[in-house]
């Protein structure tokens, strides 16, 4: 099974890939918003100059990698994400489209703020990397090790630390 996701509203549709041949034209109308919109089944004659495009892509990968990533973990259907890092304020949150923060990951866990909390990557006095977590005065809190973060506390974290937010448990990645 494949999932489009509608343009309009960003509403996952979900269709058997296997019915169709490469090259055909399938038309889709989203149940949420009533857009229509269209894809082609198969290979793109971008191909080429989607290759050269994923290179760049993944030479800016492995530099976001350096900083580490976190495991979204979604309780619910055990659904498992990794979002790199960057140095400064990583802004956490549920992903929806026009939300502006830059750490978002896909749930259905509506227990999950739109900007939750924060990761913000630094370096101590030795130039080591450091990791602060704090919580974005969210409805539901920040819990790390089952215990809340106030309002305005900042806790470090270290690698593997396991922090939840809503019925969703992450756990930061450092690299390697």
């Amino acid at each position: 099974m494949k999932r489009v996701r509608c343009p309009k509203c960003d509403n996952h549709i979900t269709f058997d890939e296997t019915k169709y041949v490469a090259g055909q034209s399938l038309v889709f109308q989203c149940p949420d918003c009533g857009k229509q919109f269209g894809i082609r089944i198969g290979v793109s004659k971008l191909r080429d100059t989607q290759k050269e495009e994923n290179k760049a892509d993944t030479s800016q990968q492995i530099a976001e990698a350096a900083f580490g990533s976190i495991v979204v973990i979604e309780n619910v259907f055990h659904y498992k994400q990794v979002i790199p890092l960057q140095m400064g304020d990583n802004v956490i949150g549920r992903y929806q489209k026009g939300n502006p923060v830059n750490t978002p990951f896909e749930t259905v866990d509506p227990s999950v703020d739109l900007n939750h909390c924060t990761i913000t990557v630094g370096r101590d006095k030795r130039g080591n990397l450091r990791y602060t977590l704090r919580d974005n005065n969210s409805n539901t809190g920040t819990f790390v090790d089952n215990v809340e973060l106030a309002q305005g506390e900042r806790r470090i974290i270290e690698d593997g630390t396991l922090f939840t937010i809503g019925a969703t448990s992450i756990i930061l990645k450092l690299s390697e």
